[in-house]
């Protein structure tokens, strides 16, 4: 995380979708949190054409682009302000780019605080759990990446829902879902399970296991409840498929925070198999906790 001289702002991907709106939402609300400027983005640029396809677009139909994605800005500033109605007034950075959607947003990961973006967008595969943008950019981002879902309701008391495993790459999830429950005044629920497997190994004594887990979890926490005195800590230490134990507690949660890699990753995964799992099946937004680069 940085320090609040170094915050550049929560920068949102917009296309026009309801996925975008939804994440608009969450993005302006979140911005107005934390007081720091709301960028909206809108990439214009597609994949490249077919090498058989070499026919200059005139200028007319650059100008039409323009101005559509204008209209959309537009529209995403008004959500981004009806969002925020009751709060202090959010700057608001409009920012249109022919580049492409993807590389766009990598880029402004390096500086924001957080890049939010839709589950969906407007592809032809709209209806897919997780969309093109959204599945590329948690993998590359070099920040803090949170993907929004639309047509939920989030209660605004509902706690914040972190994964834990002890493992490095979940020290920074550990950082955003504390500053996240101390900006909401809301409960912040730690999930730690050590087990993800769905058999059982005869000669092992689970209840055995338990106090060494709480012990890791109690050392993951060690600091934090002083920093953030706020908040209150719901620890919930069992063993259970790790995924699954998120996903059920983040029915009731307005958030999951997760790391990028667990420590069953693997020099060179992108992305670890829990946070996948969640990301594509949470109803809930989800942050995963990525390192700049």
């Amino acid at each position: 995380m940085k320090s609040p001289s170094e915050r550049r702002g929560i920068v949102v991907g917009i296309d026009g979708s309801s996925s975008s709106d939804a994440a608009v939402r969450w993005a302006a609300q979140d911005a107005a949190l934390r007081r720091v400027p709301l960028i909206l983005v809108y990439a214009q640029g597609t994949a490249a054409a077919p090498v058989w396809l070499d026919v200059p677009l005139s200028e007319e139909y650059w100008q039409v682009q323009e101005q559509h994605g204008r209209d959309v800005l537009a529209a995403a500033r008004r959500v981004a302000q009806e969002a925020t109605a009751t709060a202090e007034p959010l700057h608001i950075v409009e920012k249109l780019t022919p580049a492409h959607a993807v590389a766009t947003l990598i880029d402004c990961s390096r500086e924001a605080d957080l890049v939010v973006v839709g589950s969906r967008g407007l592809g032809k595969w709209g209806r897919r759990i997780l969309g093109s943008v959204s599945s590329t950019l948690v993998l590359h981002a070099n920040g803090p990446v949170a993907v929004i879902h639309d047509g939920v309701s989030l209660s605004e008391t509902a706690p914040v829902v972190v994964g834990l495993d002890g493992s490095p790459a979940s020290e920074l999830a550990t950082e955003i879902a504390f500053d996240e429950a101390s900006r909401r005044g809301v409960e912040l629920v730690v999930v730690h399970t050590w087990n993800d497997l769905d058999y059982n190994f005869p000669d092992v004594r689970w209840t055995d296991l338990k106090p060494r887990e709480e012990r890791v979890l109690a050392e993951q926490l060690a600091g934090w409840a002083e920093r953030y005195p706020d908040v209150a800590v719901r620890r919930i230490v069992m063993r259970d498929n790790p995924a699954r134990q998120l996903l059920e507690q983040g029915e009731s949660a307005q958030l999951i925070v997760v790391g990028s890699r667990g420590r069953g990753g693997f020099t060179g995964m992108l992305l670890g198999s829990v946070s996948s799992e969640v990301l594509h099946s949470a109803r809930v937004p989800v942050i995963v906790a990525r390192r700049s680069s």
